[in-house]
C-alpha cells in the first residue's frame, strides 16, 4: 500500500488517480488546508476505486503512528507542503514549522516501522536565482530566495543525511518546476481556496468572471518581454513522473534527484496569449510591481530523468490550457 500525503491536493489528487489505474492500493492524508474532500468522489468516478481517506496533519505524530499501524504501508508519496511562494515570505514560521517539522514527524514514524522508501514533492525553488540555464541537477542548491525554497532545500538535506546515514532508505527528490493544466476528464484540477498564488487558476478565474483582471507582477525583469518566464508543465505528465519514481527506487537504496520540467520557458505574456487563443477568452491584466522572492527566469533541463526514468513530458502548452480551461468551466457548472 502507498500513502500519499496532500493526496486531496492539486498534484496529489493527479498522481492518486495514476498510481490507482496501474492497481497500486491507495490510502491519503491531508489537513484539508487547501483542497477539498470532494477530490475523493472525483476520483472514483476517473478510476472506479475510492482510495481510503483520513482526515489529519502531517504535523500530528500521534495521528502518523496510528495510521501506520492500522494500514500496510510500503512506501510514502509526501506532498502535503504550504506552498505559496509570496505567502512564505510573509509567514516564515508557519511555512518551516508545516513544511519542515512535519515531514520530521512524518520521517521519525517511518523509521520506527522500519518503512524506508520514500518520494519527496520538492520544488526548482531550491536552485534559488540559478547560476545557469537550463538548469541540471548539478546545479548549486541552497541560496532559495524566499522561505517556502528554503524549506525544500532543508528537507532536500535532511534526507541526503538519512540516506548516508543508513543505507537502507530508498528516496526519490523530484524538483519540479511549475505544474498547471487538469486531468483531461475535468473532474480533478487546481482549486485553490480564495484568491490563487498561482498564474493558471487566476487567469481561468479572470476568464470566467469570479476575479476582475490579472495582476502581472513586474514587467522589467530581465527575459524577452520583461515579465517572468517559467517552466511550465502539465500536472498529468508530473504525475507519470511519480510512477516513474515509484518503480526506479522501489528495489534500489539510495538517494536520487530528478528535475521534472519540459525544457521550455514561457513568459507571463506568453501564457495569457496561449490561454486566450485556447480558451478563446480574453484576459484583462494590469502590470503591477514586482513580488518578493521571484526570480527572472528559469526552466529545466531533464535529461537525466529521460535517461534514467524513461520519463518526459509529452503533452504541450495547448493542452495545459485547454485542460485548464474545461476544469474551470467544470466548476461554474
Amino acid at each position: 500500500m502507498i500513502l500519499i500525503t496532500g493526496g486531496t491536493g492539486f498534484i496529489g489528487s493527479h498522481t492518486v488517480v495514476e498510481f490507482i489505474t496501474i492497481g497500486l492500493d491507495v490510502i491519503i492524508i491531508d489537513n484539508l488546508y487547501n483542497s477539498s474532500q470532494v477530490i475523493i468522489d472525483r476520483i472514483y468516478e476517473i478510476t472506479g476505486t475510492k482510495p481510503i481517506f483520513v482526515k489529519g496533519d502531517i504535523r500530528d505524530k500521534a495521528f502518523l503512528i496510528s495510521i501506520f499501524e492500522q494500514y500496510p504501508i510500503e512506501m510514502v508519496i509526501h506532498f502535503a507542503a504550504l506552498k505559496a511562494v509570496g505567502e512564505s515570505v510573509l509567514k516564515p514560521l508557519e511555512y518551516y514549522d508545516n513544511n519542515v517539522s512535519g515531514t520530521l514527524n512524518l520521517l521519525n514514524v517511518m523509521y520506527d516501522r522500519g518503512i524506508k522508501k520514500f518520494v519527496f514533492s520538492s520544488s526548482a525553488t531550491v536552485y534559488g536565482n540559478p547560476h545557469e540555464i537550463p538548469i541540471t541537477e548539478n546545479c548549486p542548491i541552497g541560496t532559495p530566495i524566499n522561505p517556502y525554497g528554503q524549506s525544500k532545500v532543508i528537507i532536500e538535506k535532511i534526507l541526503q543525511d538519512l540516506s548516508f546515514a543508513d543505507k537502507e532508505w530508498s528516496i526519490a527528490i523530484l524538483r519540479y518546476f511549475n505544474p498547471i493544466g487538469a486531468h483531461e476528464s475535468g473532474l480533478i484540477g487546481e482549486l485553490p481556496n480564495g484568491i490563487p498564488n498561482n498564474l493558471l487558476p487566476y487567469i481561468t478565474k479572470v476568464a470566467s468572471g469570479k476575479l476582475p483582471k490579472l495582476s502581472v507582477f513586474g514587467n522589467d525583469y530581465n527575459t524577452k518581454d520583461g515579465t517572468g518566464v517559467r517552466d511550465y508543465i502539465h500536472v498529468v505528465d508530473l504525475a507519470n513522473g511519480h510512477l516513474k519514481a515509484y518503480d526506479y527506487i522501489k528495489d534500489k537504496n539510495g538517494c536520487y534527484v530528478w528535475n521534472l520540467g519540459t525544457g521550455k520557458g514561457y513568459s507571463v505574456l506568453e501564457i495569457i496569449k496561449a490561454f486566450e487563443t485556447a480558451s478563446k477568452q480574453k484576459v484583462p491584466f494590469q502590470i503591477k510591481s514586482k513580488r518578493a522572492g521571484d526570480i527572472d527566469e528559469c526552466w529545466a533541463d531533464c535529461a537525466k530523468a529521460q535517461k534514467e526514468l524513461n520519463w518526459q513530458a509529452k503533452r504541450d502548452i495547448y493542452t495545459m490550457m485547454v485542460d485548464s480551461w474545461r476544469w474551470q468551466c467544470n466548476q461554474s457548472k
